[in-house]
């Protein structure tokens, strides 16, 4: 029993290895047939992030064109995504989205949000006060206290 408990750790990490190793693999074979895919005129995303166009493809490296005549030769394993035509035409060229999904449009600014106010009266938000309260609770209470706003007992009051 005692054996056991000093083993069953490293059972569970060749386990967790074997785990480890096999999903890499799968990840390997998932970036090769994405590189199979490749074809001259084909949108790509390097590793890097720069979106170039597939001119020419070797044995172990591809020619990309990063701009109009200007060409660069990258490691085939330099390429981290093959793009659909349309998904690189709306990155690169910024081609239009065709929006088929019936979502509101959001205006630019929020002016068309806003009713002109001469359009539409808005009722006055009483907060409680009287015109001339403020005056009327002024006078009031100018005998109680004096103007520089010290009390009796107070440093400095007069």
């Amino acid at each position: 029993m005692n054996n056991l408990s000093f083993l069953l750790p490293f059972i569970v990490l060749i386990g967790a290895m074997f785990l480890m190793t096999r999903s890499a693999k799968k990840k390997q074979q998932a970036a090769a047939q994405m590189r199979d895919q490749l074809a001259p005129g084909t949108g790509v995303r390097t590793i890097g992030g720069m979106y170039a166009t597939v001119k020419e493809i070797g044995d172990d490296t591809v020619t990309l064109e990063v701009a109009p005549g200007v060409h660069a030769i990258y490691a085939k394993n330099a390429i981290g995504a093959v793009l659909d035509d349309d998904e690189y035409n709306r990155i690169v060229h910024g081609a239009p989205v065709d929006l088929t999904i019936d979502t509101p449009v959001v205006p630019d600014d929020a002016s068309s949000l806003t009713k002109d106010e001469a359009e539409t009266e808005s009722p006055k938000l009483d907060l409680g006060k009287k015109e001339g309260s403020d005056k009327e609770a002024a006078d009031e209470s100018e005998g109680d206290e004096p103007k520089d706003g010290k009390a009796d007992g107070e440093p400095g009051a007069k």
